[in-house]
């Protein structure tokens, strides 16, 4: 374990949440959605920093869920499907919230997230006031298809995007000659008209999942779901800095699916509690069962050796592109003492994995008005922008302009002083240790690179 992974699994406070959202706005990380019209609550833009760091975030799970996988294929489905699908799926009649509303205040809660007391009480936990009786409100989001209001069809914008891979799964069977057992991996975008949406991108109306359905015999269901649920767990852990905030629970009998022998939530811990951060679940037939009904027809499965057909069953992992995007933040983020020892001033840092940080590396002339020193660190960070995200700044004192990008997370800072002009080197500056090395300019990009990119 590294000096810093000790620092900060033995710190036990939490992040308050409202910092993440100062940082986000304020650095470029994530908007409020319409926000000069007021706003859509649930509804988030994401900046040149929350693109940059999203697009990371995406890229090293697809290349370790798919790129270095023998038995993994990706697709990416479309938003809009049959409406039939959804019924199949058992959203239409299931996937609803039961609401209570205050008669006083006009709020809503969820009947789940209420105390008992309040429930049985009917009481506001706002203002004391009378709470209405339950509703219940169905969570798909609709929409129509077709131009001519009498030809117009209801469907529905996907309330997950786990549905696609069912849809195509004997597509990519005959496509690309896959045999089970195999699995299939999706990043998209998914719809929830919720009624209650809060705690920032934690639950959101419009957000963004990955995927993988892992197509198996049903002979070898189990160590295929202990085998994904131990790896989900440790890619999880090898992300963040707070190893002990990680947990695997297990779903009780009164949390599983009908179709479920077992599930396990990865869960992370913040100032909100232990939250949901993947599902692994045994999904068993239900899916491709349930489409074959409704469709009319045969997903089943012929093994070509042994002539069985069957109906494979599935391990399913589900995690969220923007759950991920907030817990990395919440990890990542420290405020240290001013390493120059100046009262009341604070260092904030996001200690992000390099290969997440949305930009890696930043370059500073010693001086901003000597051109040679101004010639040579564009030169550098002209080369250095075509191998990776990086910065050019010289709005500021060097330790002004460190502080910047340790807000924002970047790994490495490279310095062009007079020492450069003479030796062809520059001072590279960690992070998080915030020590320094000379490099020579020809090797910069290799020393870069070796510590920034996946492995």
């Amino acid at each position: 374990m590294t000096q810093l992974e000790q620092q900060q699994t033995s710190d036990t406070a939490f992040v308050p949440l409202d910092k993440i959202v100062s940082l986000c706005k304020r650095r470029g990380f994530v908007y409020p959605n319409s926000e000069i019209y007021g706003g859509i609550s649930g509804v988030y833009d994401f900046g040149p920093l929350g693109v940059e760091l999203r697009n990371n975030i995406r890229r090293y799970w697809w290349w370790s869920m798919v790129q270095t996988q023998d038995n993994v294929v990706g697709i990416e489905g479309a938003i809009l499907t049959h409406p039939r699908v959804w019924e199949a799926s058992g959203h239409v009649e299931n996937f609803v919230d039961r609401l209570v509303e205050c008669k006083t205040c006009k709020k809503r809660f969820r009947v789940d997230h209420l105390p008992p007391e309040n429930l049985e009480q009917r009481k506001c936990p706002n203002d004391g006031g009378e709470l209405m009786e339950p509703r219940t409100f169905n969570l798909l989001m609709e929409t129509y298809l077709g131009v001519v209001e009498d030809d117009r069809v209801k469907t529905y914008l996907r309330g997950e995007a786990c549905q696609n891979i069912y849809l195509d799964f004997m597509n990519v069977v005959k496509s690309s000659r896959m045999k089970i057992p195999f699995g299939i991996c999706q990043i998209g975008k998914a719809f929830r008209n919720e009624v209650t949406p809060g705690n920032f991108l934690f639950r959101q109306r419009e957000f963004e999942q990955w995927d993988l359905q892992f197509f198996v015999h049903p002979s070898e269901m189990q160590q295929w779901f202990d085998y994904w649920k131990q790896r989900r767990f440790e890619w999880y852990r090898g992300l963040i800095n707070h190893k002990d905030r990680l947990r695997l629970r297990e779903h009780g009998p009164d949390e599983l699916a009908h179709y479920a022998r077992q599930a396990f939530d990865i869960e992370y811990q913040t100032i909100l509690g232990w939250q949901e951060w993947e599902g692994i679940h045994w999904r068993q037939d239900w899916d491709l069962s349930r489409h074959s009904q409704y469709s009319g027809e045969d997903l089943s499965y012929v093994d070509e050796v042994t002539k069985e057909r069957y109906i494979p069953w599935i391990v399913e992992t589900s995690g969220g592109v923007d759950r991920t995007f907030l817990y990395l933040l919440l990890d990542a983020y420290e405020e240290q003492p001013d390493p120059q020892g100046k009262s009341g001033e604070t260092r904030t840092v996001l200690h992000l994995h390099p290969m997440l940080a949305p930009v890696k590396v930043a370059v500073f002339p010693l001086k901003r008005n000597n051109e040679e020193l101004v010639k040579l660190a564009r030169g550098i960070y002209e080369r250095l922008r075509r191998l990776m995200v990086a910065q050019y700044d010289d709005t500021g004192s060097i330790g002004r302009l460190y502080r910047r990008q340790d807000e924002i997370g970047t790994p490495y800072c490279v310095t062009v002083d007079f020492q450069s002009l003479e030796d062809k080197t520059v001072t590279v500056r960690d992070r998080d240790t915030m020590t320094q090395v000379r490099v020579a300019i020809e090797e910069l990009p290799a020393y870069l690179l070796e510590r920034v990119t996946w492995h």
